[in-house]
C-alpha cells in the first residue's frame, strides 16, 4: 500500500524506527526525523536496561528443577537430556518422580494412565526410582556429570525411616547425589491418592528428614503447596511451613513453585506472605524456585501482576532459583517452556538479579552443598 512502510514480519521495533528515521531524512524533513531519532535512541536505551547480563559464553539458565521421568517411571535418559538441551543449559538439579500411579486394571480397563490426573487409583511411593537417576549419572561422561546435581526422591515422607533411606542411599552411590527432592507434603490432589498415610508438616518422620538435611550437607526440594485448592482466609500450611523451616536452620531448603500449583492459585496476600519469609533472618537458608509453566502463568497474567513480583524478587535477589519443572521432555520447546512463558518477567528485572535468578543462585545454593556431602560420604564410610 502506498505510503505505508513494509517490513518483513520478523522485523522488530528498533529497526523499524531505524527505517523510518531513514526515510524521513531522504524525504527532506528533517526535524521529524531528529524526533523521530530521540524516541529511538529512548527506546534503545530502555531496552538496554532490560536485557541480560549473561555473558556470550554463558549457558541460557541453570535448571533447579528437572524430572527426568514422569508417573510411570517412563521419560529420556540422561544422555538423551544433554544431546537436547546443548550448552544452552549450564547445570541441572535432575530427579524422577517418588510417586507410581498405579494401573489398575478394574479402575481404567486397558487404557494406561501416564499422569495422576488420568486414573482414579492409587499412588505409591517407588524407591527404585534412586537407583535408576544414579545409573542414568553414571552413565555419563565426566563433563557431563558435573553439570548434573541427582536428587534423592524415593523416600516416604510420612515413613519415621525415611531418613535411613536417604543415608542408605548415598552410602550405595557415593560421589553422586546432591540433595533430595523434589518430595511432597501437601499437594492438590496427589495427597489424597497416595496409599497409606498422608504426608503432614506436623509429622516428626519429616522433622527427621530435615535434621539428615543439615547432619549431611544436602539440599532439600519441598513441593508443599500454601493453601488448599479452595482458598481460605488465610493460606491453611503457611504458618506450619514457617515453623518446620524455623526448627532447621541448617538445612538448605528450597520451597517449590512458591506454594502454589495448578489449583493452588495466589491469594491476594500471596507476595506479602513470601515478603515476610525472606525479610526474616530465621529462615535465610530458604530459598524459592520459580519453577512449573502453570506458576509462570500467574506471575505474567498481566503487568501489575509482573511488576509486584519483579519487585520482590528485586529486593530479595539472592533467594530465587529459576527451574523448569519439565517432565520427561521430547523436544528443546516442550522442556524450555516455562522460560519462555517467564519473558514479561526477564524483561523486568535488572540484568544482575536476572542473572542471579536464572543461573548464579543456583551454584551458590549447590556449590556450598556438594563438598559437604562428599565429606560426609568419605567420613561415614571410613567409620563403619
Amino acid at each position: 500500500m502506498k505510503g505505508v512502510l513494509q517490513l518483513p514480519p520478523s522485523t522488530g521495533p528498533l529497526q523499524v524506527m531505524a527505517t523510518a528515521v531513514g526515510r524521513t531524512c531522504a524525504a527532506g524533513h528533517l526535524p521529524i526525523a531528529l524526533l523521530l531519532f530521540a524516541c529511538l535512541a529512548q527506546f534503545a536505551a530502555n531496552g538496554a536496561s532490560h536485557t541480560s547480563s549473561r555473558p556470550s559464553d554463558a549457558p541460557i539458565f541453570n535448571d533447579a528443577h528437572f524430572h527426568l521421568t514422569n508417573y510411570v517411571q517412563r521419560g529420556i535418559t540422561a544422555r538423551q537430556y544433554f544431546e537436547m538441551v546443548g550448552d544452552r543449559v549450564g547445570r541441572v538439579a535432575m530427579f524422577g518422580i517418588p510417586l507410581q500411579q498405579k494401573w489398575d486394571y478394574f479402575v481404567s480397563g486397558e487404557r494406561a494412565p501416564d499422569y495422576y490426573l488420568l486414573s482414579d487409583a492409587a499412588l505409591y511411593y517407588y524407591s527404585f526410582v534412586d537407583a535408576a537417576i544414579a545409573m542414568e549419572y553414571l552413565s555419563l561422561s565426566d563433563p557431563l556429570k558435573a553439570r548434573v546435581d541427582p536428587m534423592i526422591t524415593g523416600f516416604n515422607p510420612t515413613d519415621m525411616f525415611a531418613a535411613e533411606h536417604i543415608r542408605r542411599v548415598l552410602l550405595a552411590f557415593p560421589g553422586v547425589f546432591s540433595g533430595i527432592g523434589e518430595f511432597s507434603v501437601h499437594k492438590e490432589f496427589v495427597s489424597s491418592k497416595v496409599a497409606g498415610h498422608t504426608a503432614s508438616l506436623r509429622n516428626p518422620a519429616l522433622g527427621r528428614i530435615l535434621e539428615a538435611v543439615a547432619e549431611i550437607g544436602l539440599v532439600a526440594i519441598i513441593h508443599c503447596d500454601i493453601d488448599r485448592v479452595r482458598e481460605g482466609q488465610r493460606p491453611v500450611h503457611y504458618d506450619d511451613l514457617l515453623r518446620l523451616f524455623a526448627a532447621h536452620p541448617g538445612a538448605s531448603v528450597i520451597w517449590a513453585h512458591t506454594g502454589l500449583g495448578r489449583f493452588v492459585r495466589p491469594a491476594e496476600q500471596h507476595l506479602a506472605l513470601l515478603d515476610a519469609l525472606l525479610s526474616d533472618a530465621a529462615y535465610d537458608h530458604v530459598a524459592l524456585d520459580i519453577s512449573w509453566d502453570e506458576v509462570a502463568r500467574y506471575v505474567v497474567r498481566d503487568h501489575e501482576a509482573t511488576a509486584a513480583w519483579a519487585a520482590l524478587i528485586e529486593k530479595h535477589p539472592t533467594r530465587f532459583l529459576f527451574g523448569t519443572d519439565s517432565v520427561a521432555p521430547l523436544n528443546w520447546d516442550a522442556y524450555a517452556r516455562t522460560h519462555a512463558v517467564y519473558r514479561p518477567l526477564w524483561a523486568q528485572l535488572d540484568p544482575t538479579t536476572r542473572a542471579q535468578v536464572e543461573r548464579l543462585n543456583y551454584e551458590r545454593v549447590f556449590d556450598a552443598a556438594v563438598p559437604r556431602v562428599r565429606a560426609w560420604e568419605r567420613a561415614t564410610a571410613a567409620a563403619r
